[in-house]
Order: C-alpha cells, then sequence, then structure tokens
C-alpha cells in the first residue's frame, strides 16, 4: 500500500484510508441486508391483510374472496384445510409464527445479500 498513509485504529491495530472506506461499504450493505430482512417480516401480513386475509376473517369482494371462492368450487363447496387460501387467512388472522419470521427475515436479508453483493 504504497502511497496511502495508514492511521492508528484505536484498537491498535494501522488501517489504511482504503480499508477504512471498505469496512464503511460493507458496514452498509449489512445493514441493507438487515433491513431486508425486516422488511419481509413486515412486509408478508401487511400485504396480506392488502389483499384481503384479515383477522376478522376473508373480506368481502378483495382478491382473498375471490380466491376463496376458486378453491371452494374446485373442492366441490369447501375450502380444503392446508390449502393456500386456508393458509393464507390463518397468517391473516394469527400473524405469523415464529419460525415463519425466522424464515421469511432469512429470506429477505439473503435476497437483500445478492442484490448488494454482500
Amino acid at each position: 500500500m504504497q502511497g496511502e498513509a495508514s492511521a492508528m485504529h484505536p484498537w491498535g491495530c494501522f488501517v489504511s484510508p482504503g480499508m477504512a472506506s471498505a469496512a464503511v461499504i460493507g458496514g452498509a450493505k449489512a445493514a441493507a441486508a438487515v433491513v431486508g430482512g425486516a422488511l419481509a417480516v413486515v412486509a408478508v401480513p401487511t400485504v396480506l391483510g392488502a389483499m384481503g386475509f384479515t383477522g376478522a376473517g376473508i373480506a368481502a369482494s378483495s382478491l382473498a374472496a375471490k380466491m376463496m371462492s376458486s378453491a371452494a368450487i374446485a373442492n366441490g363447496g369447501g375450502v380444503a384445510a392446508g390449502s393456500l387460501v386456508a393458509t393464507l387467512q390463518s397468517v391473516g388472522s394469527a400473524g405469523l409464527s415464529l419460525s415463519s419470521r425466522v424464515l421469511l427475515g432469512s429470506a429477505g436479508f439473503a435476497l437483500v445479500s445478492l442484490v448488494v453483493g454482500l
């Protein structure tokens, strides 16, 4: 690292200006990945609510109502337990389980990490 002046870091090691800026950029990318994970956990219940999967049930004239109608017609009049509509309604009414939050947060973190090149 010729031509660069080194400075003593508070922890007692020498740090060149290039190393310091790389550390700041890496920290910003890591922070962006953490925010991506948090956004994934917050966005899913919000989007489900907007689709009509609410705590009070499926909202009338919503996308969720159309999905439920299609599922009921395809299944002979009822919505099968464990189907996509039933699962989304469960999440819409009860929220995400801890394991689901961890999984979504990890997926959001990984996706943003790929995008920012972490």
